[in-house]
């Protein structure tokens, strides 16, 4: 019986005591902090989200009209920069290579 219990110690002789009521007091206290942080979380995101809307709301022109009429104007501008590049007098030239012989 001696053996037995000397084998035990022996074996958790090497290891921390740990006792369970602190490890579940910081556990509870992580989660009532994730809760907590969550709720922020929620409130801090509904009040950007609400004044994001606001602003919107207040402008002249709206988001989707303002990127319809980038978008036409970048489309304009392609094709206007196309036309250039292939009506332009030099677009009508042609690089010619010389075939040089060598004399042997």
């Amino acid at each position: 019986m001696a053996d037995i219990d000397e084998t035990v110690m022996q074996q958790t002789a090497g290891w921390p005591e740990v006792k369970s009521g602190p490890l579940m007091t910081g556990g509870v206290l992580i989660g009532i902090g994730a809760l907590l942080a969550l709720a922020g979380a929620v409130v801090a995101g509904g009040h950007v989200f609400a004044a994001t809307r606001a602003w919107m709301n207040s402008l002249e022109t709206s988001p989707t009209q303002l990127a319809r009429l980038k978008w036409e104007q970048a489309q304009a501008a392609a094709t206007a920069g196309q036309d250039a590049w292939q009506k332009h007098p030099n677009a009508q030239l042609h690089l010619v290579r010389r075939t040089t012989v060598v004399a042997s």
